[in-house]
């Protein structure tokens, strides 16, 4: 079964400036917002200039919520949840978006800096799933946050400025590759050998010679001079190596966005903006739950498997005057949710991967996993038919262009989602989202008459659901 190219709904030129003018406010988001801490400080300036408030402001001020109010929480300035209020109790359960906005990198180690050959460098380790050979011999750039012993926060951002320098790892010249190229793919760049150079001039002593680590010494001193940072900083910092530059159209006819972390902010912002453009009253509270961790199991204090969400309900319930434990547990149970993560786009380059009947396509709209998983569907969860059946016709009454995938063939590979952790709840939810072509690569692309389709999906589920 074969699904329609959404493309064909956009034949006036009013609808495809649309299409087109949402893709390009989603591109200034993807070069802007490249870590998770940048992407929750876009989405809360954002949320503050519609009218939501803080969840924290409220419960100081004790101020009572009702249906029509619009509310945010933080947790920890990576991990969000915006809740458009309804008529209804919470009891009934929340339409919930739930996205992650981590994607793969390299991260500093907190004892990064050092020099071999007069060479100064910074060591990693790479988070979630990555080739690293695509890793080498292309520009990068410094994002985080360091935190002195003071409390004092810094702001690092280092590489995006066409002013600034950029950073890379250096890979074996193919004259001398011959042992490298008959290694493996896993094994062509060892995790070991993601060191990031940062300079190269040594100092000299007053009678010329070098002084020991002399480069090394020369970029603290550059980065106290600049930044007021001392190595000992490192320690207490949280500094992601990513792509430099700007996210870019992609294609003769910019049908296309190539850019870093796609996966899964290509999903994040129409979840987001779903709320913000939903500006009538609501029977049920709406949810957009944006989330950290999930490409290493949605683990710690800001991923999905976290009390965040729960605790943050409870607290909603007792600013209504409704709370119970009892009424908490309802309304958990009561959740409809669409987790809204990446597909894989079947790629005609590399078709043997894919089974075509049941794969994800560019340009056909929202993509519905029934359940992701890997092999016999280990680690899934898997939707049940009355929920899929519920969800189709949503989107069908909002005309909205969507088709049904698998994460290529059986047997093949796999992944998954936030959605099997929500499922523990007792909350029916499907994995829904865009498909990706060179899903986790530094680039990645996406059509943007499926970003356009996605938000149009998730606001006919925020109305209908």
């Amino acid at each position: 079964m074969e699904r329609t190219n959404a493309w064909s709904k956009y034949t006036s030129e009013k609808d495809l400036k649309k299409v087109m003018a949402f893709g390009e406010d989603y591109r200034k988001f993807l070069s802007q917002c490249k870590t998770e801490r940048e992407c929750i400080d876009f989405f809360v300036e954002k949320a503050e200039k519609a009218g939501y408030i803080n969840l924290e402001d409220a419960i100081e001020k004790n101020t009572k919520l009702k249906a029509g109010d619009k509310v945010y929480a933080v947790n920890k300035g990576k991990m969000m949840a915006v809740f458009n209020i309804g008529s209804e109790s919470l009891e009934n359960g929340l339409n919930i978006l739930g996205a992650h906005i981590d994607s793969p990198r390299m991260d500093l180690k907190q004892n990064p800096l050092y020099e071999d050959s007069d060479i100064a460098m910074l060591d990693t380790h790479y988070y979630g799933g990555i080739k690293k050979y695509q890793w080498v011999t292309i520009p990068l750039a410094l994002h985080g946050v360091l935190v002195k012993k003071t409390g004092e926060v810094v702001k690092v951002n280092v590489g995006e400025d066409a002013s600034d320098p950029v950073f890379g790892i250096s890979d074996l010249l193919i004259h001398l590759a011959a042992d490298q190229m008959d290694k493996k793919g896993a094994k062509v760049v060892e995790g070991e050998d993601l060191n990031i150079i940062v300079g190269s001039i040594p100092g000299f002593d007053k009678k010329g010679e070098k002084e020991k680590e002399s480069v090394k010494k020369n970029i603290l001193k550059l980065l106290k001079e600049k930044y007021d940072i001392e190595e000992e900083d490192f320690i207490s910092a949280e500094i992601e190596v990513v792509p430099a530059g700007e996210a870019r159209d992609f294609g003769f006819d910019r049908s296309m966005i190539l850019g870093y972390g796609h996966d899964d902010r290509v999903c994040a912002y129409p979840s987001f903006m779903a709320l913000l453009n939903t500006t009538k009253k609501l029977s049920k509270t709406a949810c957009a739950l944006l989330v950290d961790k999930e490409e290493i199991g949605s683990v710690g204090a800001t991923g999905m498997q976290s009390k965040f969400f729960e605790n943050t309900l409870a607290e909603l319930f007792n600013l209504m005057g409704d709370y119970s434990e009892l009424k908490l547990r309802r309304a958990l149970t009561n959740c409809k949710v669409l987790s809204s993560d990446v597909s894989a786009a079947f790629d005609p380059n590399y078709a043997s991967a894919f089974e075509k009947n049941n794969s994800a396509y560019l340009g056909r709209g929202l993509v519905f996993n029934k359940y992701t998983g890997a092999r016999g569907k280990s680690g899934s969860n898997d939707a049940s038919a009355e929920y899929v059946g519920e969800v189709r016709a949503i989107m069908d009454k909002d005309k909205v262009c969507w088709q049904t995938a698998e994460l290529g063939k059986v047997d093949q590979g796999g992944g998954g989602t936030i959605a099997y952790i929500m499922g523990n709840y007792n909350m029916q939810v499907i994995d829904s989202g865009v498909a990706v072509l060179s899903m986790h690569a530094p680039c990645e692309i996406i059509s943007k008459v499926d970003l356009y389709e996605a938000l149009l999906g998730y606001e006919a589920f925020i109305k209908y659901a």
